[in-house]
C-alpha cells in the first residue's frame, strides 16, 4: 500500500559540540512536564534540567504538592483536571500560546518530559541542539537504543513499543525504535500537526503525524531508569491493557485515513 509519507531512515542525531549553549536554552526552548502527583521526583526532574527559563508544569489533577513543589522550583505550574497524559500536554502548549499573546517570546523548540525521574533532564541540550542547528525538525529520546536500567521497562512495554513502531513501519515507512516520552520539536512544525489525543494516544499519534508531514526525524539514544513511585501505565495490568490498545487504535485510524487519502488521490487522478 503506498502512503502519504515519503519512505525515509531516521538518522541519529549528532551530539557532542554541536550542544546549545544555556544562554541560547533559556531564549529558545520551552519544556513541557506532565504531572500527576509526583511530588517525590518532581524537585529532582527540575533540579537536573538545564537552565532552560521557561518551564511549564502541568499539575493532571494531583491530590499532592505536585504544584507547590513546582513553584518552588521556579516552574511555571498550570492546572489540568482533565485527566490524561494527552490532556495534559495539550493543556502546556495552550499555555504556550497564552504566554505569546502577553509578549512571551516564540520558542524555537518544545521539550516534553516526563515528571518521574525515570527520564535524564540533564540531556535536553542533546535533543534541543539537531533542531536549533537546523539539522532537524523532530527528536526522539529512544530508551531501547539507549541503556536502560533493569526493571524499568517491564517486558510488555518493550514488546509493545516494538510492536508499534513496526506497524508504523509497515504503514508510514518511518524506522522509530520507540515511543519514548523524552522528545523535542520544532515549535512551528508542532502547532501544525494538529494534535488531538487526550489520553495513551498522544506520543504515537504525534510520531504518526511527523512522519506523515515529512518532518525531518531523528533520534537520541538516552538512559532510561526506574521511576520514583508507581507507573500508572506499566505498574498496572488495566493500565497496560488500556494504553496498549489506545496505541493500536490510534495507529489503525491514522493508517485508514492515509489508505483512504491515497484511494481517493488515485480516484482523482485522470487516466490516459
Amino acid at each position: 500500500m503506498q502512503t502519504t509519507a515519503t519512505s525515509h531512515r531516521i538518522a541519529p542525531a549528532r551530539v557532542g559540540g554541536g550542544d546549545p549553549s544555556l544562554a541560547d536554552l533559556q531564549r529558545s526552548v520551552v519544556v513541557v512536564i506532565p504531572a500527576y502527583n509526583e511530588e517525590s521526583s518532581l524537585p529532582l526532574v527540575l533540579r537536573d534540567l538545564p537552565a532552560a527559563a521557561r518551564v511549564i508544569v502541568v499539575d493532571n489533577g494531583s491530590s499532592d504538592r505536585t504544584g507547590e513543589v513546582a513553584r518552588r522550583r521556579g516552574a511555571k505550574v498550570v492546572r489540568e483536571e482533565r485527566r490524561g497524559y494527552g490532556s495534559a500536554c495539550l493543556r502546556g502548549l495552550q499555555e504556550i500560546h497564552d504566554q505569546l499573546r502577553l509578549g512571551n517570546p516564540v520558542p524555537r523548540v518544545v521539550v516534553f518530559l516526563d515528571g518521574d525521574f525515570s527520564d535524564h533532564p540533564e540531556l535536553l541540550p542533546q535533543l534541543a541542539a539537531p533542531i536549533m542547528n537546523g539539522d532537524a525538525d523532530f527528536v526522539l529520546g529512544s530508551r531501547l537504543l539507549g541503556k536502560r536500567e533493569p526493571g524499568a521497562m517491564p517486558p510488555q512495554s518493550v514488546y509493545g513499543n516494538k510492536l508499534a513502531c513496526f506497524l508504523m513501519r509497515l504503514i508510514w515507512r518511518v524506522r522509530y525504535t520507540d515511543l519514548g516520552p523524552f522528545r523535542a520539536i520544532d515549535y512551528g512544525a508542532l502547532c501544525r500537526l494538529g494534535m488531538e489525543d487526550r489520553n495513551f494516544g498522544w506520543t504515537v499519534e504525534m510520531q504518526i503525524k511527523a512522519a506523515a508531514a515529512g518532518l525531518r526525524i531523528r533520534e537520541v539514544p538516552v538512559p532510561y531508569r526506574r521511576r520514583i513511585g508507581k507507573s500508572k501505565i506499566s505498574g498496572t495490568v488495566m493500565g497496560t491493557i488500556k494504553a496498549g490498545a489506545k496505541i493500536l487504535y490510534t495507529i489503525a485510524k491514522y493508517g485508514a485515513k492515509s489508505w483512504w487519502d491515497d484511494f481517493v488521490r488515485m480516484e482523482m487522478t485522470p487516466t490516459k
